[in-house]
């Protein structure tokens, strides 16, 4: 039995697939602050255009551009693996298999589209790029691309995360980017939250708020902003992992999966995995795909479908999606990838369609979880993708009680030897729980209903 499964280079797919294309109803259009859907050259001064048009294209397949391939081959492809330990640790009948994305440089699937995003500014002539991080995956995954692309590299990371993972920042500096808590005394964003909220964690919302100031006032006009989730661009580089993923379930000659899972913060790893299958669900196909966030950030699950702003200082458009609203402040958990208010549009529109399942869990259960698949498969994962595996072990035990042989495809998003201070507070019983309170959350949202409803447009068929 073969337990890691691997493509040659030379398979791997050469064309990104967009999911926009399939769906039965699109996403609602961003908006503008009059209200109105925004268009393209609107957002020129953050993004280059040839980026922008990715952002608005339907086309379902995109190709990648050589020089692209080039770069990715640096990890890529990576691994589909079965964890067979804990398949019998279990005592399922489930077959679990994961792709393993902690094998990039950066040790996650950020790099995915940090490389395509690079190399797409560096030929519109762009020489800097700024972004935020929360965990610091996607800010040392952006710093990896700018430093193989030739591009200068800004990064405001979550002021709690800045504190909590200091061998990111050495991982950015060694990639030569310069990395800064949020919010910080550089722009008119943060120095506004420092003055009210001295003390605050900070949050992917301000740090959002102060990279895209930063890009817009550069006068000499060669800053743009680049997001490592949430945007139909991201989510489309991303999906080269279900791509890869399909082929290699076809050499281990399994039929399509019976569930796909990721976790969800903004959408992208999910996305990644997942857009490709749900192509196949839309087709017709029995699958269930399952998101996967903190119950202290619930944005799927317990947030309303709304219009909302992308960051705390209100500069993005409007967006429809499942929002905490921009002004929330989330606990500091441990999880700082999964800390966003919002989620990729075109993954809440899947998930109003019916074709996805969004889970919450406490940050225990999911260390457990965590625990129990490196004591199995040796791995230590990211706090974030131990949601992932959380959701696993619960469906391979539901095969077992159902005693049903299904094939559950997760998404391994990154390692966690970058997060050990987690497993540190884990391990020494100073973590607890926590629910994000109804009362937190009609406090964050109330400001959302002076903005244009986002009605839910879906077939009913899912």
């Amino acid at each position: 039995m073969e337990t890691k499964i691997q493509l040659k280079e030379s398979d791997m797919p050469r064309q990104w697939y967009n999911l926009a294309a399939d769906l039965p109803n699109p996403p609602l259009p961003p908006l503008g602050p009059d209200g109105k859907p925004i268009s393209p050259d609107m957002l020129a001064p953050v993004f280059p255009m040839n980026l922008i048009e990715q952002e608005v294209s339907t086309e379902r397949w995109i190709n990648i551009p050589e020089e692209i391939l080039g770069l990715l081959y640096r990890w890529r492809p990576t691994p589909l693996k079965r964890a067979v330990n804990l398949e019998k640790h279990l005592g399922t009948p489930a077959k679990i298999y994961f792709k393993d994305e902690s094998v990039s440089p950066p040790g996650s699937h950020k790099p995915n589209t940090a490389i395509p995003q690079a190399w797409y500014n560096k030929q519109f002539g762009i020489k800097r790029l700024t972004t935020e991080t929360g965990a610091g995956q996607w800010g040392s995954a952006l710093a990896f691309a700018c430093k193989m692309v030739g591009l200068e590299c800004k990064v405001f990371m979550v002021r709690i995360s800045f504190d909590q993972k200091p061998f990111r920042k050495l991982m950015m500096a060694t990639w030569g980017a310069n990395c800064v808590a949020s919010p910080s005394n550089e722009t008119n964003a943060g120095r506004t939250i420092l003055k009210e909220m001295p003390d605050t964690p900070g949050s992917l919302g301000i740090a959002i708020s102060e990279a895209i100031e930063q890009a817009v006032t550069d006068k000499s006009g060669k800053t743009r902003y680049s997001l490592g989730s949430v945007l139909n661009h991201v989510m489309l580089h991303q999906t080269i992992i279900g791509l890869e993923a399909k082929k290699q379930l076809k050499i281990a000659g399994e039929k399509t999966p019976d569930v796909v899972i990721g976790c969800a913060g903004g959408g992208s790893n999910f996305a990644g995995l997942s857009f490709p299958f749900v192509a196949d669900k839309i087709a017709g196909a029995d699958i269930e795909i399952i998101p996967v966030e903190p119950k202290s950030c619930p944005t799927m699950t317990k947030g309303p479908f709304a219009y909302d702003f992308g960051d705390t200082a209100c500069t993005t458009p409007l967006m429809a999606m499942y929002t905490l609203g921009h002004a929330f402040i989330p606990p500091p958990i441990h999880a700082g990838g999964l800390r966003y208010h919002g989620m990729s549009p075109l993954v809440c529109q899947t998930i109003v369609e019916g074709l996805m399942t969004p889970r919450a869990y406490h940050q225990l259960k999911c260390y457990e979880a965590a625990i129990t698949f490196a004591s199995t498969e040796g791995m230590i994962c990211a706090p974030e993708t131990s949601h992932a595996i959380a959701a696993t072990i619960d469906e391979a035990i539901k095969a077992k009680e159902e005693g049903k042989e299904k094939i559950i495809l997760f998404n391994y998003s990154g390692h966690g030897l970058m997060d050990l201070t987690g497993y540190d507070a884990y391990l020494s019983g100073k973590l607890s729980d926590y629910s994000l309170p109804d009362d937190d959350i009609k406090k964050y949202t109330e400001p959302l209903k002076q903005f244009p409803p986002a009605e839910k447009h879906k077939t009913g068929k899912w």
